[in-house]
């Protein structure tokens, strides 16, 4: 009679995961578990050459910087766009919204997609529609055309966001990441600075078209540089996500048996898939079929190919939801945004008609903007980790997420009278300079703000780090669509001076909304967590 042969599943907490290539038998009493962080991979890109991850780092930091870019290159051209196409101010409105709205929701799909086909044919993908989407872009004739091509352009554009950190992860150790990512995120705020500069030059030197143009050459740069120099860094036995996925569709089967061999399947193996409820708190590795010394059978990754649908990105984006703390932090990080796009698209409008400045002019001023934000990003980020540091000795080395956000404090102090100041200086048309000192100070407090925020995000949601950014990148597009539409009307209806101060209120009651997190946040955290664990328990 031939030997049975005992199915067992090994259970993996998070961050943890399975060895791909891994053939030691794990022992019938223990559980086995290894940091998913560190699984052997074949080719692994932590080992790579300094100059293959230089390489790496400066495609995605390009790519990264020319998504950021392309959000606002528009703006210096807008009245251009609106005298050529003959469109309406609610048309051009819909140009900068439907961007917005598309780059901001559509990283959950990008993210799911790289789960399956890894980040190369993600990142190929991305490219060709945003080379696609700019080239007809800059031979459009109508509106309709132009608002359903920044659509194109943002679906495109997205993954570069979305991915890039990720690939950052991959190739850097824990350890070096800050440093790198320090590096890395430079050029998604240096986008933004120089978009209306890049875009207004243009603009004033040939014509609106110029800019997506522009935009086109990038795009193409962008897809050789991936499709050559980019090598993939993905390896799925590193994905909790993918490792989900996998034992999903393994508990759905049968566990292979050899020719004239009998399965027994352990009571854990039934156990375990009950578990299925929360894959991010318990990953089951793949079935290992334990046998005599003489035969030996494993199913690997390898054997069974996942496809999209294995990957469902939307109940992660629901659980980050279900947390108080998060949505509480979520609201003031979207308003802050779209907050910020409505000050870039109406200053244009103010400068243009009131002041009457040209498109690199425009393009100029609004660079005092973006010099703010990359100042408020550094000096904020640096702020940020002294407090915490100073907060962690002064509470015996024990740390906790919302540390973070006292960082903000200052900067909450600062960011609504610079908004009212900034509202009502351009309202009365005063010297420019005295704008530019504004719009300086108000993108210094509120990315200084939003820094903390974001990296409390991170701090408070270990595991679904990737989740919690792409649930932040949803709620800023949705909030800056709105603040898109909704601008023109506004302005026009108020002036400068009482839509600000309108604005001034609602980032006040956000930090209201942030504050509360300081004072409630760990509590609801304990909560959450306790309540997850009864979830797995039962």
């Amino acid at each position: 009679m031939a030997t049975p042969t005992i199915a067992k599943v090994t259970s993996v907490s998070e961050p943890k995961s399975l060895p791909h290539n891994s053939h030691v038998k794990p022992s019938p009493d223990t559980k086995d578990t290894i940091d998913i962080e560190h699984v052997p991979v074949n080719d692994d890109p932590r080992q790579w050459s300094r100059a293959r991850k230089t390489v790496t780092l400066c495609i995605v930091s390009l790519a990264s910087m020319v998504s950021a870019l392309a959000s606002n290159v528009q703006n210096p051209s807008n009245l251009l766009i609106q005298e050529d196409l003959h469109a309406t101010s609610n048309q051009i409105s819909w140009t900068l919204a439907a961007f917005m709205l598309i780059q901001g929701n559509f990283p959950l799909i990008w993210s799911a997609v790289a789960e399956i086909t890894g980040r190369k044919v993600v990142y190929l993908l991305s490219s060709a529609l945003f080379v696609v989407g700019s080239a007809v872009l800059a031979l459009s004739k109508t509106i309709e055309v132009m608002i359903g091509m920044r659509a194109l352009q943002a679906a495109g554009s997205s993954a570069f966001l979305a991915i890039s950190a990720a690939t950052m992860a991959d190739i850097y150790e824990t350890y070096e990441r800050g440093t790198k990512m320090g590096v890395f995120y430079a050029a998604p705020l240096l986008g933004p600075a120089l978009g209306p500069i890049i875009g207004g030059a243009l603009s004033q030197g040939f014509n609106w078209r110029a800019s997506f143009y522009f935009l086109l050459i990038c795009g193409v740069i962008i897809f050789l540089s991936f499709l050559v120099l980019f090598k993939d860094t993905y390896r799925c036995e590193r994905s909790l996500t993918y490792c989900a996925a996998l034992q999903r569709r393994l508990a759905s089967r049968e566990p292979v048996r050899r020719p004239s061999e009998s399965t027994i399947v352990d009571s854990e193996f039934s156990e375990n898939q009950s578990h299925d409820k929360d894959l991010e708190k318990q990953v089951q590795l793949p079935v290992i079929l334990e046998e005599t010394p003489s035969a030996i059978h494993t199913i690997e990754p390898d054997d069974i190919k996942l496809s999209i649908k294995d990957i469902n990105p939307f109940p992660p984006y629901f659980q980050i939801l279900s947390r108080k703390n998060n949505v509480l932090i979520l609201i003031p990080n979207g308003l802050v945004f779209g907050f910020n796009y409505c000050l870039s698209y109406t200053c244009e409008r103010t400068l243009a008609n009131a002041y009457g400045y040209n498109a690199l002019s425009v393009g100029m001023v609004l660079l005092c903007l973006g010099v703010g934000s990359i100042a408020g990003s550094v000096i904020g980020g640096r702020w940020s980790d002294r407090v915490v540091k100073k907060m962690k000795e002064e509470n015996g080395g024990q740390w906790y997420a919302e540390m973070r956000l006292e960082s903000s404090k200052l900067a909450m102090l600062w960011l609504p009278p610079s908004v009212i100041g900034y509202g009502w200086m351009c309202d009365r048309h005063l010297n420019v300079a005295a704008v530019c000192v504004m719009l300086v100070l108000v993108g210094f407090t509120s990315i200084w703000m939003y820094a903390s925020t974001l990296a409390y995000l991170v701090d408070a949601n270990p595991g679904r780090s990737a989740v919690a950014v792409a649930t932040n990148s949803s709620f800023r597009g949705t909030l800056a669509f709105v603040s898109a539409i909704i601008a023109v009307p506004l302005q026009n209806a108020w002036g400068d001076g009482i839509l600000f101060t309108a604005w001034a209120c609602i980032l006040a009651a956000a930090e209201l909304l942030i504050i509360i997190v300081v004072y409630k946040g760990e509590s609801w955290r304990k909560e959450n967590e306790e309540n997850e664990r009864k979830m797995l328990s039962n």
